[in-house]
């Protein structure tokens, strides 16, 4: 039986991606760390949509998890063929700072699993002549940013993968995508609602929902690439334009510079 595969879907993006796959028919496999969010957001698409939906444990930051997926996919005979690769950590901090564990997670999640995950199951796309690779990257991918060393840097090796990966699978009739969001309405930004409903409204910040919305609308349309929204589209371009130095007046921001103090 066919499904989509999404990593990181019991909450944020990842469950609006599961979502919205589940509403478009496809049957999903809902997998994460959080077991008891994997198992109430599968029944709720089970109830919702009327597609069969999957709960699987996964802590991708562990050595061996995305072969422990791809091996229990196999055991069950699931067909991947949609894998949305979503899992991911948002870190703030000096490296300097940052303990060498969470260095080995944030690589791990963000490099390692998706690499892995897009060899096992990229291969029996190619060998079936047909699948769709869906990546998130971030605007962080497009220029160092401070305090943002490590999840930056990893999301431009998703950036330069999907772009080689994508090349290398055209021939197999696989297509990957590589998402660039920039500012989601999520609980990480200590906002009011009221603050929360401007940003929205005028494109600067993002729902979960229209972000997979739209990445997914990118990947059914076989495109290289998806930056959502206006806010997103201006600052990767200023970004190619300017030098990397350029991004240092952000650290005289006040809150910035008293998030760098706490460091």
């Amino acid at each position: 039986m066919k499904y989509a595969l999404v990593t990181g879907a019991s909450s944020g993006i990842g469950a609006e991606y599961a979502r919205l796959l589940a509403e478009g028919g496809h049957n999903v496999i809902v997998a994460s760390n959080r077991d008891g969010e994997n198992r109430r957001v599968a029944e709720r698409l089970r109830r919702d949509c009327g597609v069969e939906a999957e709960p699987l444990y996964a802590d991708l930051t562990e050595a061996g998890a995305a072969e422990r997926i791809y091996a229990w996919c196999k055991e069950r005979r699931i067909e991947v063929d949609i894998l949305v690769s979503n899992a991911g950590i948002l870190h703030f901090g000096l490296l300097t700072h940052t303990d060498t564990a969470a260095v080995d997670r944030i690589v791990a999640l963000h490099c390692t699993a998706p690499a892995k995950l897009c060899r096992l199951f990229g291969a029996d796309m190619c060998r079936r002549g047909g699948g769709r690779i869906l990546l998130m990257s971030s605007i962080t991918a497009w220029t160092p940013y401070p305090t943002m060393t490590l999840y930056g840097s990893t999301k431009a090796f998703l950036k330069n993968f999907g772009t080689a990966l994508r090349l290398e699978l055209r021939g197999g009739g696989v297509s990957v995508t590589t998402v660039f969001p920039g500012a989601v309405d999520t609980p990480l930004y200590n906002l009011s609602e009221r603050r929360r409903r401007i940003l929205r409204r005028t494109g600067v910040m993002m729902s979960p929902r229209e972000v997979a919305r739209r990445g997914l609308r990118a990947m059914m349309r076989g495109r290289a690439r998806c930056i959502p929204g206006w806010a997103a589209k201006a600052e990767v371009f200023l970004c190619r334009l300017l030098p990397s130095c350029a991004v240092m007046p952000v650290t005289r921001i006040p809150a910035v510079r008293r998030l760098l103090e706490r460091l």
